[in-house]
């Protein structure tokens, strides 16, 4: 008996479909060979070592240099938060204010007639006092920097009766600072710059009561920030704090002329050539009378008084931009505003701001500063009725006119 059973295979019948031609597939393209005439280039052996190598020391510098940014942006960034938790400890703390109060009073006191700074410190404390020497010397406010280990073997001497000490300690138990306190004239004030905020916590203020405390603190241990001790952050913030006192300082002692102070005392080098070119006094910006030129009425064939356009044009070929007619100028701003068509032919007193007679000049002497003056001119021209065109006369020490400025170009000058 035959046993009927499903037939299995593998094809798939699709019924009702209209019946195609068989196309056989297309055969695979054939590979390219060179011609005869052309030559063919052999194919280079695989390097991988060569290679290999050529990018990990590609990689190596990379890194390298990556870590070495790296390294300085931590350095930077640690050294400016310390910068700004100095500032705020400032802005907010009763105590640290009234220490740096204190601090300027003690070494203003005298305004400079007599006495000065003794500045006192060791290792890199005292190679930040020495800056800050040069600093206030600077400014006009005299200091010295004395070696404690020195003073002991002679330069006591230093220090005289009307002095200020400064003693920079960030640890405030320097060993040869100690040993130098009992030797000093308990008379004398004495401010110490230290990482403490409070005198207790400093043994130098506290074998000195009646010490000006100056804090000094840093957010975190310089091993904690770099994993060593090496003074980095601590001298950053004594010389930031350092650098408070000897600005301030002479500010209180020349008022409105620090920049004149500095110019006088540091003549050389790039910044002295800054200063020297650049105007200090009123004398540095005023156009000189004898550098005006004068209208002459013979130049003129219409009439004997000058007009409009004769200022027009003198103005125009005057170096300054200034005018004379007889005892009155015109200043390049008023002469700018001039109105040429409705102005040609008016007399020129007859035209409304553009003449001022020396009567009207604002008289101020030659040396004066530039800040100071700027400061009383301001406040000049804000009780009286006159504006930033008005005319200055520049005296000499006979109140002599020798030079003129416009009141504007001097408020520019204000700090």
């Amino acid at each position: 008996m035959v046993e009927h059973h499903p037939v299995h295979n593998s094809e798939v019948y699709l019924l009702g479909l209209t019946p195609r031609l068989e196309v056989p597939p297309p055969s695979p393209p054939s590979p390219l060979t060179a011609r005869e005439s052309e030559s063919s280039s052999a194919i280079e052996e695989l390097d991988l070592d060569n290679t290999g190598d050529d990018f990990k020391e590609e990689l190596e510098t990379d890194l390298l240099a990556k870590q070495r940014l790296s390294g300085a942006v931590h350095v930077l960034n640690t050294e400016a938060t310390a910068l700004r938790d100095l500032t705020q400890l400032y802005r907010t703390d009763a105590a640290a204010a009234q220490g740096f109060n204190e601090a300027v009073g003690a070494i203003t006191r005298h305004n400079g007639k007599r006495g000065k700074l003794v500045i006192i410190g060791v290792g890199k404390s005292g190679h930040i006092g020495k800056k800050l020497v040069a600093s206030f010397n600077s400014l006009g406010v005299h200091a010295t920097f004395l070696h404690p280990t020195e003073a002991l073997h002679g330069d006591l001497g230093k220090i005289g009766s009307q002095d200020t000490v400064l003693f920079i300690t960030f640890s405030g138990r320097t060993p040869e600072l100690l040993q130098l306190l009992p030797h000093i004239d308990a008379a004398l004030p004495v401010v110490v710059l230290t990482s403490h905020a409070r005198p207790d916590a400093c043994e130098l203020a506290r074998r000195r009561p009646g010490a000006v405390l100056l804090p000094a603190p840093v957010h975190e241990p310089e091993a904690v920030s770099f994993g060593v001790s090496a003074p980095t952050t601590s001298t950053t913030v004594a010389l930031a704090l350092g650098d408070a006192l000897a600005l301030v300082a002479a500010r209180e002692m020349h008022p409105a002329v620090v920049p004149a102070v500095f110019a006088r005392n540091h003549p050389g080098g790039a910044i002295g050539q800054a200063f020297q070119s650049r105007p200090r006094s009123i004398q540095d910006l005023a156009v000189s009378l004898r550098n005006i030129p004068v209208w002459d009425p013979a130049t003129s064939s219409r009439q004997q008084q000058a007009t409009g356009s004769d200022v027009l044009m003198l103005g125009y070929g005057s170096p300054s931009g200034w005018v004379r007619v007889g005892d009155a100028v015109a200043s390049p701003a008023r002469i700018r505003r001039l109105n040429t068509a409705a102005h040609a032919t008016t007399p020129a007193p007859a035209i409304l701001g553009l003449l001022v007679e020396r009567a009207e000049w604002i008289g101020v002497r030659a040396d004066t500063a530039l800040p100071r003056a700027a400061e009383w001119l301001a406040g000049l021209l804000a009780s009286a009725n006159c504006g930033e065109d008005a005319i200055l006369a520049v005296t000499d020490e006979n109140l002599e006119v020798v030079g003129v400025l416009e009141a504007g170009q001097l408020l520019d000058h204000r700090e």
